[in-house]
Order: structure tokens, then sequence, then C-alpha cells
């Protein structure tokens, strides 16, 4: 089972920048697709970004177009998520996923390996 360990959260104000960053402890991360996810107090967990196995094909939620960026790291077996522009409406837990299938999707059961979260808080 591959282990998926989230960094780079924080407290920001409005209008700042963050950037996650997800490792994989195996190897086998460069075979599939990889997402973030993020969940807000009573809220449900929800897609932001997701990227295929050689970056060739992204996604992102409408909410996050044009602000945020997802990218890989094939050598370092880790996952990025640049967040420019943030707003307090961002505040979440943020959530790497993996899925095992040849490309990605947007809903939170396609994925079977997650990270334990990283806190990402925006003030106003």
């Amino acid at each position: 089972q591959v282990q998926l360990v989230e960094s780079g959260g924080g407290l920001v104000e409005a209008g700042g920048s963050l950037r996650l960053s997800c490792v994989a402890s195996e190897r086998t991360f460069s075979w599939y697709p990889m997402a973030w996810f993020r969940q807000a107090p009573g809220a449900e967990r929800e897609f932001v970004a997701a990227i295929n196995w050689n970056g060739g094909r992204i996604g992102y939620a409408d909410s996050v177009k044009g602000r945020f960026s997802i990218s890989r790291d094939s050598s370092v077996h880790t996952v990025y998520l640049q967040m420019n522009s943030l707003k307090p409406e961002d505040t979440a837990v943020y959530y790497c996923a993996r899925r095992e299938s040849s490309d990605w999707g947007t809903e939170v059961w396609e994925y079977s390996s997650w990270g334990q979260g990283t806190q990402v808080t925006v003030s106003s």
C-alpha cells in the first residue's frame, strides 16, 4: 500500500500563495494519475485538481481554475499544488490521492490511496 504524505499547508492572508507537496513512498507513483481534494468543516470532500501519469492531461475544479496549478515530478515521487490568489473560501484540509487506473477522475470513490491531509487557512 502506497504511503502519501502532504506538506506545505499553513495560514495565509487572502491574495497570498502556498505550494502543497505530496510525496509517495513507492516508485510506482509514476504509473498512476494523482489528484488533490479538499474538505472544509461540515462539507463534503471535493475535487480540486488532477494530473495523469505523465502530466499530459490535467483538470481543475471551476472554483480554482486560473489560480491553482498541479504538477508532478516523478524523479522525486512528488505531486505539487501551487495555489495563488487564495480566498477565504479555499480554507480546508487538502488531501492528495492516487487512482490506480489509466486516467484521473473527479469523484472521491475513484481513489484508493489517500494522504493524511494538510490544513490550509486563508484569512480575510
